[in-house]
């Protein structure tokens, strides 16, 4: 394992040796991506939400292929259907994952059964009440989400405020998520007391990511100003669950209202088909490699932090670079100290 002035504790606790986390993205963090990312020192969450036992097997068997680093899979107790995450968490206990990575509400019996089994457990949380309850839960680990993050978004509140507050309230490491996406941001992060960076967006603009080769170019394209936060997207999902996403002629089509969608009462067109699976208008369904068909219009997730990725790297490209990134702005900030630039 690598040390440096960047290897945190977290880093220790989780077995890698940089302070990056890969975001369990739903279909986007596939095998490969997560490989590369535990490969280049970073850590990597593999997106399974609500997915078979057998999917969830095949991967975890495809990173074990690729590489020996540890990496963790990511659930959503309170939006899956009870029956489905017990048997998600079986096949993962079963083949032995060394950590799990919930989110949105807090499900206690959920992380009570990974921790009896033995598994780390990280907790991500988009407010101050949550993160408290994942602490009383169990959690070994919390990933702090500000509003700029990409995909669903459980809070309302800015990282630059949430990471700080919760690093002041709880005993346990905090992730940073929501707009980290580069050394300067880790850099950032590390200062609000955090010890690392959770990205979605970054990694999910890589050759690895699972996403639709279109998926990635909006990203590249977009500025901060693009995304927008709504809950249009709520096929799939419990009611009162927003996303951020790039615009696009769905949003459009909403004008000023973006909020107040109920998913049952949201029509059921079929404008996309992935793996023979039919993929409605309004779906949390994002376009992947394997997806036909009116891409433009399904959700095209990205975080405020889009505005500073205009490059297609390798996962481990994105590392290093945020590495490169972070070291250059620690000399300027220990330059700055001296009162020897600005």
């Amino acid at each position: 394992m690598t040390e440096g002035p960047l290897h945190t504790p977290v880093c220790s606790l989780l077995g890698c040796d940089l302070p990056v986390l890969l975001a369990g993205m739903g279909g986007v963090a596939r095998a490969e991506l997560v490989a590369a990312v535990a490969q280049a020192g970073g850590y990597g969450i593999l997106g399974m939400v609500r997915e078979s036992p057998e999917l969830i097997a095949q991967e975890i068997g495809a990173v074990r292929a690729q590489t020996d680093r540890p990496f963790a899979v990511n659930l959503i107790p309170s939006a899956t259907d009870p029956a489905l995450l017990d048997a998600e968490l079986g096949i993962c206990l079963e083949l032995g994952v060394s950590a799990m990575c919930f989110f949105w509400d807090v499900v206690p019996s959920a992380v009570a059964r990974a921790k009896a089994a033995g598994c780390l457990v990280l907790h991500q949380v988009g407010s101050l009440k949550a993160a408290l309850a994942a602490e009383a839960a169990g959690a070994d680990v919390l990933i702090a989400q500000g509003v700029e993050a990409g995909g669903h978004v459980h809070g309302t509140a800015s990282a630059l405020v949430l990471v700080e507050q919760v690093v002041r309230a709880v005993k346990l490491p905090v992730i940073a998520s929501g707009g980290f996406a580069t050394g300067a941001s880790l850099v950032a992060a590390l200062a609000l007391g955090a010890q690392g960076i959770h990205c979605g967006t970054a990694f999910l603009a890589t050759t690895e990511s699972f996403a639709h080769d279109e998926h990635k170019a909006r990203v590249l394209a977009a500025m901060a100003e693009d995304t927008v936060h709504t809950d249009i997207y709520a096929l799939n999902w419990p009611p009162n669950t927003p996303v951020r996403v790039i615009r696009n002629s769905v949003i459009e089509g909403l004008g000023p209202n973006l909020m107040g969608h109920r998913p049952d009462l949201l029509p059921r067109e079929v404008i996309a088909v992935d793996d023979g699976r039919p993929l409605f208008r309004y779906s949390t369904d994002s376009p992947l490699r394997t997806t036909t068909g009116n891409l433009e219009a399904m959700a095209i997730y990205a975080g405020q932090s889009a505005a500073m990725i205009d490059t297609l790297p390798t996962a481990k490209g994105r590392i290093d670079a945020i590495i490169s990134e972070a070291q250059v702005s620690l000399a300027r900030l220990a330059m700055m100290s001296k009162g020897e630039g600005a």
